[in-house]
């Protein structure tokens, strides 16, 4: 016989507008009272139902954000969320999340701004290894804050964010500092 065990996932949709969470529980009762409670970087905690064994989608509108009729794109930032069910005393898990559509968006302009650009080869090359580390620091982040690591993820993401505003500001993408190759 199955036990209890609650869990829940962050789904990617690759969508700014929506933040989607899959319910992967194992059920030994069936769940009374599901709640989502979803704490949204600069805004209040929001109490959501949760429907069990499903994705559940969320927007601006629910999250507290907006009104209905006036939904934009989820900030992004370190999520914490808490998923019950009757009685939530015992019967609930916690999460923290970094969402970084907003980041991701800018570092696939950055991408495409790469691959377009008309730089010689060895600023080009310097170009890539820039947008890899940044790359890197975006997923340092997404790490650190999957481990509970909050200060450390916004350091990485905040870098991450100044990095690529100072690559996209370049002309053609390029650094300006060439890429030198030892063999």
């Amino acid at each position: 016989m199955p036990t209890l065990k609650l869990d829940i996932q962050v789904v990617p949709t690759y969508d700014k507008d929506l933040l989607s969470i899959q319910d992967i529980s194992t059920y030994a009762i069936t769940p009374t009272s599901p709640t989502i409670e979803i704490k949204v970087p600069g805004w209040d905690t929001e109490v959501l139902v949760f429907v069990p064994n499903t994705i559940n989608n969320f927007d601006s509108t629910e999250l507290g954000i907006t009104t209905t009729g006036n939904e934009t794109a989820i900030p992004d930032g370190i999520y914490y969320l808490k998923y019950s069910i009757a009685p939530a005393i015992d019967n609930y898990v916690e999460k923290s999340i970094l969402i970084t559509n907003n980041l991701q968006e800018k570092f696939d302009e950055a991408f495409m701004k790469l691959d377009m650009m008309e730089c010689d080869r060895a600023i080009k090359q310097q170009s890539k290894v820039d947008l890899n580390t940044i790359y890197l620091m975006i997923q340092g982040a997404i790490a650190a804050a999957n481990t509970c690591a909050s200060i450390e993820a916004m350091k990485l993401y905040n870098k991450a964010d100044s990095l690529l505003n100072s690559f996209l500001k370049e002309n053609c993408g390029c650094s300006g500092t060439n890429y030198i190759t030892n063999f």
